[in-house]
């Protein structure tokens, strides 16, 4: 028996694949990037921050592997990571004031790599769904041709 993936050679199902990767490693970068950049005045966040960069980077590899049920954890927790990114990118550009202890990078860069970090989740979340509704899992079983069936090969029963 051969067992193929009938889904998985169509050139829409491949680059939707290559496209959740991408998405995947440029979310881990921009965090890490965040993560690096205001690592001396963040505050209790880099433990979350590190998390996502290492859950994304082996859901990346997950999923470019054709594993399906990266896909949809991946959509919740780009929701989450959207969700804090949004709430979180003022207070980079709050920092940019007099008064304030400076990060590494700039904060108002870092403000804009935060918010950079919204629209990216959204192309994930969208990407994965469609991911997910490809049926990167769908398996099909044929036979060798020239082989011959399993009930042929096995010796006759006696009694």
């Amino acid at each position: 028996m051969i067992v193929t993936h009938p889904n998985r050679d169509k050139p829409v199902v491949q680059a939707t694949r290559a496209t959740v990767v991408v998405l995947l490693l440029a979310s881990a970068g921009l965090v890490l990037i965040i993560t690096v950049g205001g690592w001396s005045v963040l505050e209790g966040a880099v433990a979350i921050q590190i998390a996502y960069v290492v859950v994304y980077l082996v859901f990346a590899f997950y999923a470019a592997r054709w594993n399906r049920g990266a896909l949809a954890i991946s959509a919740v927790l780009a929701v989450f990571l959207g969700i804090f990114a949004l709430v979180s990118g003022p207070g980079w550009f709050e920092r940019d004031k007099f008064g304030y202890a400076q990060p590494a990078i700039d904060a108002g860069l870092l403000g804009v790599l935060t918010f950079l970090i919204v629209p990216v989740q959204i192309l994930l979340v969208a990407f994965a769904m469609r991911g997910f509704q490809q049926g990167w899992n769908v398996e099909l079983e044929r036979r060798e041709t020239g082989v011959a069936p399993d009930h042929e090969l096995a010796p006759p029963y006696t009694a």
